[in-house]
């Protein structure tokens, strides 16, 4: 039998150089292993500086980005990849670059009809001497994934986070500043255009930071959420909408705050490059809608090879299962 990627010389990015590294690292180990069993050539690279002479020498057919964060997901290494005419998944440089970028997304989403806290960027010295919101409110960097670096701050407080003025604070000058929204943690995934379900987070902490996303028990996710139906639905269509707004392309997740006593939706951020390990909701959501992990891998992969990278549709693989029929 012929596997569907016998003789697609696969190669998959992960690792890299930002403080996501680590999940980076599971995530592409956990791709690279579902296209070896789909029958690709994998090699995996560690991303590193010298990337570009790394993919020179071993011209794969397509890559498989499996980066997270600073550097692989905000369209640096989409330009490399663009540059040496190789294709990739996911979206593309301008899409990668607005999405990492949370000021600039949420002018861009806010625009469009997309519902988002208020709030502003503030440099972090600013925001470490006194409160610039009244608390409760969040403090998170302009340009991170994965809850690197975020604080909340809660009424009473005696003053903003210490860490940011710390001298080994890594998360660059600029934070943003939002209005803190108690209630529900959601989040949607979009595949080929269409936005999948809701999933519910309820952190064991009671917040949905790293070790909550990526510990071993440190989150329960409910899927389908248990929320109205029009809820459910109105977060679907705004994650498609910001989706569509950003220009992203392939896969992307949602994540939304939901204050069931007031009725209050807003979306935090989308996430261009969504986790692929053993606890990340994308591919849960995947699997609730009938496509397993390596159809999800494999829709990922010939998604990326037919639109080379930067664009287009022609000759997208449709994907199986209950999601496309």
């Amino acid at each position: 039998m012929t596997l569907p990627l016998t003789g697609r010389h696969v190669a998959v990015l992960m690792g890299g150089l930002s403080a996501e590294r680590e999940v980076s690292l599971t995530s592409g180990a956990a791709c690279a292993e579902a296209l070896e069993r789909l029958g690709a050539r994998v090699t995996r690279v560690d991303a590193g500086r010298d990337l570009a002479m790394v993919l020179a020498e071993n011209r794969p057919d397509v890559c498989f980005n499996a980066l997270h964060g600073a550097w692989g997901e905000d369209g640096c290494v989409q330009g490399v990849l663009e540059t040496l005419a190789i294709p990739y998944t996911h979206s593309g440089v301008l899409a990668s670059a607005l999405a990492m970028d949370k000021a600039k997304a949420k002018a861009v989403l806010s625009a469009a009809g997309v519902q988002v806290p208020g709030g502003g960027l503030f440099n972090r010295y600013e925001v470490g001497r006194r409160h610039v919101l009244p608390p409760p409110y969040v403090v998170k960097p302009n340009a991170e994934g994965s809850s690197v670096g975020v604080f909340r701050v809660f009424e009473g407080a005696n003053g903003p986070p210490a860490a940011l003025l710390a001298p080994d604070w890594s998360f660059g000058d600029e934070v943003m500043v939002e209005p803190y929204v108690a209630g529900l943690e959601l989040a949607v995934t979009v595949l080929d255009d269409r936005a999948l379900t809701v999933t519910q987070i309820e952190a064991r902490t009671g917040f949905y930071d790293y070790d909550a996303k990526y510990g071993e028990g440190g989150s329960t996710h409910i899927l389908p959420a248990a929320i109205p139906e029009a809820i459910a639905e109105r977060a679907k269509s705004q994650a498609l909408l910001a989706h569509r707004a950003l220009g992203c392309q392939g896969m992307t997740r949602s994540d939304f705050r939901y204050d069931d006593v007031n009725a209050l939706l807003v979306l935090l951020e989308v996430n261009t490059q969504p986790g692929m390990t053993a606890t990340s909701l994308a591919p849960e959501q995947a699997a609730h809608v009938g496509v397993g992990f390596d159809d999800l891998v494999l829709w990922i992969t010939e998604d990326g090879h037919a639109r080379g990278g930067g664009g287009g549709t022609a000759g997208r693989r449709q994907i199986t299962g209950r999601f496309g029929g």
